[in-house]
């Protein structure tokens, strides 16, 4: 088995020339910075949470099975260029998004932080260091998908985000939104990566209330923290000043927290013991 790259929170290995191991890490990042303190138990939890959806949803994917308590077998495939996020509630970078126009929203839109849109919100990036919505017309431009591919991926998506909402409900939980990746295989596209909280935002259904920062159960602690704190806009000056962002000391109350909310989550949405 063969060492391949590190990404920002698990290492890839070839299997052979059908299989690849995802090996998930305790690393963290957030805003494209990556901290060098670890978050306990976070790589477990995730592939745990890899096997979880990967098993639970009704469409195909890569997944083959889980080969220890962070490691998940799975197919090799092409990957699409394109990340494909569903956002179902007016948070996050939607918010400063709207504010200046690039993205669009139906009229009777509730912009109340954290209101509930109508209906999700099929809102691609560009996969890249530095993720870039797209809409229909520049992806297809960029030549990142045809006009089908967009279309399924579409559909797929919001699909597959009504039915991780409704087990996330059942669970005591608000799924704000969530981000997934597909891949081509045997001329097919299949839903491939991984998923877990450091895709998606989570919120506690008997803590939620509309207009205001929503307690999180995954990695908008961090980033919470961090906005807080003035790292998010230290970390904009730097790169327009052409220097690389600094990453700072995470408290070790935030690196407790998500560990604890970590494992909550993952209990409770899966009904599983940790």
């Amino acid at each position: 088995m063969k060492f391949l790259t590190s990404g920002k929170v698990k290492d890839l290995y070839n299997v052979d020339d059908d299989k690849l191991l995802f090996k998930f890490s305790n690393r963290v990042s957030a805003y494209d910075v990556k901290f060098h303190q670890d978050i306990p138990k976070k790589g477990e939890v995730l592939c745990r949470f890899a096997e979880f959806w990967f098993d639970e949803l009704d469409v195909s994917n890569h997944f083959i099975r889980r080969e220890s308590e962070t490691e998940i077998l799975v197919k090799k495939m092409k990957m699409i260029p394109m990340e494909c996020v569903v956002r179902g509630y007016f948070y996050g970078s939607l918010i400063s998004r709207w504010k200046n126009g690039s993205v669009k929203l139906p009229e009777n839109t509730d912009t109340t932080l954290a209101a509930k849109l109508t209906e999700p919100l099929f809102d691609p990036t560009t996969k890249s260091e530095h993720d870039l919505p797209v809409d229909k017309t520049k992806a297809i431009e960029m030549n990142l998908v045809s006009e089908e591919q967009y279309n399924w991926l579409q559909k797929t998506s919001i699909a597959i985000y009504s039915q991780m909402a409704k087990i996330a409900d059942n669970a005591g939980f608000i799924l704000a939104d969530l981000k997934l990746e597909f891949g081509i295989l045997d001329d097919e596209i299949v839903l491939g990566d991984s998923i877990g909280p450091d895709e998606y935002r989570l919120w506690p259904k008997e803590s939620f209330v509309v207009g205001k920062i929503q307690e999180s159960y995954d990695k908008q602690i961090l980033r919470d923290w961090l906005t807080a704190n003035g790292y998010q806009k230290q970390f904009e000056d730097q790169r327009n000043a052409g220097e690389e962002p600094t990453a700072p000391q995470i408290s070790s109350e935030i690196i407790e927290t998500i560990t604890k909310r970590y494992v909550i989550a993952y209990e409770k949405l899966t009904g599983l013991p940790f």
